[in-house]
């Protein structure tokens, strides 16, 4: 066979050669040590939590080593292409903080070692195709899908393999006439790769490969004659992949583990490619508790897959990454103690410190690390942030925070100061839940009054409303709840109740638990007096006498 007539056959319409690509696409001028990583999703219209996930780990892996993370759109599948799916994967990424060096952009792309979308890449496949058929490494297979799913009947009824390998590679060796009839009559071909294993599963080789997470890997070589170039002219992901990994010079390929199984094909294409491997990073399958056993998250099952569902809900970006910090590297909350004020950036991310065995996202563990970020942000920066999601996701509400940035900056930074700050604040859609009270339209009682102390609720208020000064401060305030309480026979003190419960209604606890309902409408809140504060004069006397009737 003359392999390069056969090239020529196959690809006429190829004059670069593997060498022009080379030079269009030299190796990085980077610091040594400097790491190139990607992230290459498919424009399916679903971005998720693994996505970010990923992204996370390529992002530190290039920001702490000095080097690139770019961005590459892998859209050859034309079936799973959904418009407008590129910005949504851009959108969402950059809300929560991930910042690409080059790559696909809003506007269009950045870099010098694109195209950043495989689509547009179809020459240089080709390209490196024409190379392997050349070589001997590759060729074009006729195989009908009736024949293919017939052979994989046969494979079936055997126990064997499935896969075209060995006897049922039945264009493996054809002619360079046979080849030119086949073409000639308007076969439908693809070009399959001439592995160089064994050609039986039984026979098959180990190999070793280095994991950044998970050590050496070890697995048996590929034997099987996989499509690298479908019928269209289009590759397949594992051909793509490996070419534009070379040329765009990436040194880490994060993925999934669900890749894994890929990896002898992977392997092989470098190494019948003449390039070297970069460093592969399998990281575990995301998974959460259900009733007490781990299973994978869920796209169907489980609503916090898609990013959407963090955005909608209104987490702040710094608490989802800090949170993804804590799943992604092991001792990422003992550095958090130590450094409790720090950069989440200055934290040494390290590949081998991830888990291999399942990564279990808790959505209670979340909200917890949530509540920890957002007590050191600003009130100003939260306030700006609730404007911006309520624009977004409940536009009815956003009214009340335009014009109204110092009544909702107070509101925001209600007992969030002191040794013991409030710890409750999650996210926007829980965040206005939380402070509604405060605003008159979206103030209603939740809770009931004490029961013991029910009967005594109107007297308790009418009291309370005579003798309100808004002018007094804390002291002065609790002071007077004191006599009141007294004066109805409830103890001054919740302990002087607790030793003594039959001399008493209840304690002053109660007492001030009327008040809270009748001005917030709940029975637990932060401080009552700083709360009326904030809602002024005349919409505590409101409500108070409300509730007198």
């Amino acid at each position: 066979m003359n392999y390069n007539k056969l090239a020529e056959l196959l690809f006429p319409q190829i004059t670069k050669a593997p060498q022009d690509y080379e030079s269009i696409y030299p190796p990085r001028s980077l610091p040594e040590g400097a790491r190139v990583t990607r992230l290459g999703p498919s424009p399916t219209g679903f971005i998720h939590l693994g996505n970010l996930y990923g992204a996370f780990v390529d992002e530190r892996l290039a920001r702490q080593s000095g080097g690139i993370f770019y961005l590459r759109i892998e859209d050859t599948d034309d079936k799973r292409y959904v418009e407008g799916a590129v910005e949504t994967i851009i959108t969402a990424l950059d809300f929560f903080g991930i910042d690409f060096d080059e790559g696909a952009s809003l506007d269009g792309s950045r870099g010098d070692y694109g195209p950043y979308y495989q689509s547009q890449r179809g020459e240089i496949y080709q390209c490196y195709v024409k190379e392997l058929v050349s070589k001997g490494l590759a060729y074009p297979c006729f195989l009908t899908e009736d024949e293919i799913a017939k052979i994989r009947k046969a494979q079936e009824e055997n126990k064997e393999n499935p896969g075209i390998y060995g006897s049922y590679a039945a264009c493996r060796d054809l002619s360079l006439e046979e080849v030119q009839q086949n073409i000639d009559a308007g076969k439908s071909y693809v070009i399959r790769l001439r592995s160089g294993g064994n050609q039986d599963p039984e026979k098959a080789r180990t190999i070793s490969v280095g994991d950044g997470i998970r050590g050496t890997l070890s697995m048996p070589e590929n034997y099987q004659d996989v499509v690298i170039l479908k019928a269209t002219g289009i590759p397949t992901y594992h051909f793509a992949h490996v070419v534009d990994d070379h040329l765009m010079r990436t040194t880490h390929v994060v993925r999934g583990e669900e890749w894994i199984s890929s990896l002898p094909i992977h392997v092989e294409l470098f190494e019948k490619l003449g390039f070297e491997m970069p460093v592969f990073c399998h990281t575990a399958q995301l998974m959460k508790l259900d009733n007490g056993n781990k299973r994978k998250l869920s796209k169907r099952k489980d609503p916090e897959l898609s990013l959407d569902y963090y955005r909608q809900e209104g987490y702040m970006p710094e608490a989802v990454r800090e949170y993804l910090l804590t799943i992604l590297n092991s001792n990422y909350e003992e550095w958090r103690q130590a450094n409790p004020d720090a950069d989440a950036e200055e934290f040494p991310f390290q590949t081998e410190k991830m888990s291999n065995s399942g990564a279990l996202f808790d959505l209670d563990k979340l909200n917890d690390v949530s509540k920890d970020v957002l007590v050191k942000i600003p009130a100003s920066r939260l306030c700006q942030f609730m404007k911006d999601w309520a624009k977004e996701f409940m536009p009815d509400i956003l009214p009340l925070f335009e014009g109204h940035e110092d009544y909702i900056e107070k509101i925001l930074d209600l007992g969030r100061s002191g040794k013991k700050p409030r710890k409750d604040l999650v996210c926007g859609k829980q965040i206005f839940g939380f402070i509604r009270y405060f605003f008159d339209d979206h103030f209603e009682i939740e809770d009931e009054y004490p029961q013991n102390a029910a009967a005594d609720a109107k007297e308790i208020l009418t009291r309370y409303l005579d003798t309100y000064a808004h002018s007094d401060d804390q002291s002065q305030w609790f002071d007077k709840i004191r006599a009141i309480a007294e004066d109805l026979n409830y103890a001054a003190r919740p302990k002087d109740y607790k030793k003594n419960p039959d001399q008493y209604k209840g304690h002053v606890g109660d007492v001030s638990t009327i008040i809270r309902i009748a001005v917030m409408g709940r029975s637990q809140s932060p401080d009552i007096w700083e709360i009326q504060q904030i809602l002024g004069e005349e919409r505590t006397r409101q409500r108070i006498s409300a509730q007198i009737g």
